[in-house]
């Protein structure tokens, strides 16, 4: 799909109190709201117009910063992604035992998609355009690959241990692990309406927490098809 780009003018930002913003401060800030006008409105449904007026910048600025409005929803999409690599990345995979780190990853995303309700509407409007835009992002497998190393980590060693079982991989336990946390909150009105139950309860908060670290960590210290039982861990 070829991105309509109106006439911006000169690709130098403006004279005057423009050029002197910290562009940094600048692009973090058209970030932050156009993450919240994409994730209400989707990608057709975004206004430039309207992000540039909660920014107190310009369009014109966006487009220098960013070049267009499929590149700017491209970018919101990686910064959402990278704020989660990020966390996960903070997981010791090397010191702690491996049921203490799986249920220590569980538990971050846990609390970050409750966090961030905008990266999982931005996520579940992606799906909707079957990743129309996000596969033409060259940052988000870099972004990923180090998480399913980390990961692969603590599989690899709960195998070695004895302790985990040897027929899943990093992607399977990274599917379950957001499977739960996505669908805790991209269905909760739905859910809530047909079955009477907020999901985002915070008086369920804690018992739900502790269910996915007991789920993920049973299911990987069951013994696998054709090998012998794993000693499960209390």
């Amino acid at each position: 799909m070829t991105t309509h780009r109106p006439d911006v003018g000169p690709t130098e930002p403006p004279a005057g109190t423009e050029r002197i913003r910290d562009a940094g401060r600048t692009r973090a800030e058209i970030l932050a709201v156009a993450t919240r006008e994409f994730a209400d409105r989707g990608y057709a449904g975004g206004r430039i117009n309207e992000i540039a007026a909660r920014t107190r910048t310009t369009k014109r600025m966006i487009y220098y910063y960013f070049g267009g409005k499929e590149q700017l929803y491209v970018a919101v999409l990686e910064h959402a992604y990278a704020g989660i690599r990020a966390l996960e990345q903070q997981v010791d995979v090397e010191h702690l035992d491996p049921v203490t780190a799986i249920r220590e990853l569980a538990a971050l995303t846990f609390d970050h998609h409750e966090a961030h309700p905008d990266f999982i509407r931005l996520v579940s409007i992606e799906n909707i355009h079957r990743a129309e835009h996000l596969g033409r992002s060259t940052v988000l497998r870099g972004l990923t690959e180090p998480t399913l190393a980390a990961l692969g980590t603590i599989l690899r060693r709960g195998r070695e241990s004895g302790v985990f079982r040897d027929d899943v991989d990093a992607l399977d336990v990274h599917q379950v692990i957001s499977a739960y946390c996505v669908f805790r909150t991209a269905n909760r009105h739905t859910f809530g309406a047909v079955l009477g139950r907020d999901m985002l309860d915070p008086a369920r908060r804690d018992h739900q927490r502790q269910m996915l670290g007991d789920l993920v960590a049973a299911f990987l210290q069951a013994p696998g098809p054709g090998s012998g039982a794993a000693t499960v861990q209390p």
